[in-house]
């Protein structure tokens, strides 16, 4: 365990987001002497989550369990046990155990909520891991040609260009505890994570973009994705990120971005463009423009994919809110 310094002293940050990307950067920030509360999306319909979302009427545990595995403070080798996902066995493939523990912890508790608590104890998670809502909500889309895509994974797969999402039911409760965290955080940060699958589908929860907007103390940091994604935002541009934000919230919610300005070598812009991604471009002008602070370093590491830089990330974060938090007092 890292050293703390009092509690009461200890910056209090929500992160919002879902997938991937908001998985490693929790893995940099768990390091830094932070109050964490994560808030996840529950939109996920495919594979894994997808199977247990219908078949048990619970709400997807992908993200939650990415998230869960990212803060825990246990030993590698039960952090790759909750990641493990089965290749054979009829009714097993596809599933990984992260997900079939918080099936089981759901049916033994009687609720979702509660299972990821108890998760987050026996895993001795830093910090707290909300799920966005205490029931699973079916996204939409709703395209430029005016057809509707329904569902968190067929979205990326219509193959248009995206106009909006909209959350079914449109008036889903948040739960309180997401509601009161975003209220009293020194920081909020929304970021990396699919757009419009995995970032704005929180921030069409109604009172969590209310609460975001009603803590006028708080640092509100946006972190964009290094790569654009097929079928979400094909050719986006740092702005574009943003623009699709406000479009959908109605709001300008940041006071800073970090965007990766490093470069990506060749091999690796080539082996992304043949899946149909390249670098999100950072338009820096457009963006300051509109009254956003930037932040812009080499941010990524490449292995088997593109990822944040989880430690360089973690620094920046760590310093605009230690930054922004010694002001305020």
């Amino acid at each position: 365990m890292i050293d703390r310094p009092d509690e009461q002293k200890i910056p209090r940050i929500v992160v919002m987001g879902g997938g991937t990307g908001l998985s490693v950067m929790l893995r940099g920030l768990k390091e830094k002497p932070l109050d964490i509360t994560a808030i996840v999306t529950v939109a996920d319909d495919g594979g894994s989550s997808g199977i247990l979302r219908s078949e048990l009427q619970m709400p997807p545990p992908g993200d939650i369990r990415n998230v869960l595995t990212a803060l825990a403070d246990v030993e590698p080798l039960l952090s790759d046990m909750l990641s493990y996902r089965f290749t054979a066995g009829s009714g097993l493939a596809g599933h990984s155990l992260g997900n079939l523990i918080l099936a089981a912890m759901t049916d033994i508790n009687g609720d979702f909520v509660t299972a990821v608590r108890e998760l987050s104890r026996v895993f001795a998670v830093r910090g707290r891991v909300l799920p966005a809502a205490g029931q699973a909500v079916i996204l939409h889309a709703e395209m430029h040609d005016g057809t509707i895509v329904t569902g968190e994974s067929k979205i990326p797969e219509a193959g248009g260009k995206i106009k909006r999402i909209f959350l079914e039911p449109e008036q889903v409760e948040p739960l309180p505890e997401a509601v009161e965290a975003i209220l009293e955080a020194d920081a909020i940060l929304i970021g990396p994570g699919s757009l419009y699958t995995s970032i704005i589908p929180n921030l069409l929860v109604p009172k969590l973009a209310e609460a975001i907007l009603s803590n006028t103390e708080a640092i509100k940091i946006f972190v964009c994705n290094v790569m654009t994604q097929p079928g979400e935002t094909d050719d986006y541009a740092v702005s574009d990120h943003l623009a699709a934000i406000y479009e959908h919230v109605g709001h300008q919610l940041f006071d800073y971005v970090i965007v990766n300005d490093g470069e990506i070598p060749v091999q690796v812009q080539d082996f992304y463009a043949e899946k149909g991604a390249k670098p999100v471009r950072v338009d820096w002008d457009v963006v300051t423009g509109r009254g956003y602070k930037m932040i812009a370093d080499t941010l990524v590491l490449f292995r088997r994919y593109l990822r944040h830089d989880a430690d360089k990330l973690s620094h920046h974060i760590y310093q605009l809110v230690q930054n922004w938090s010694l002001r305020k007092r």
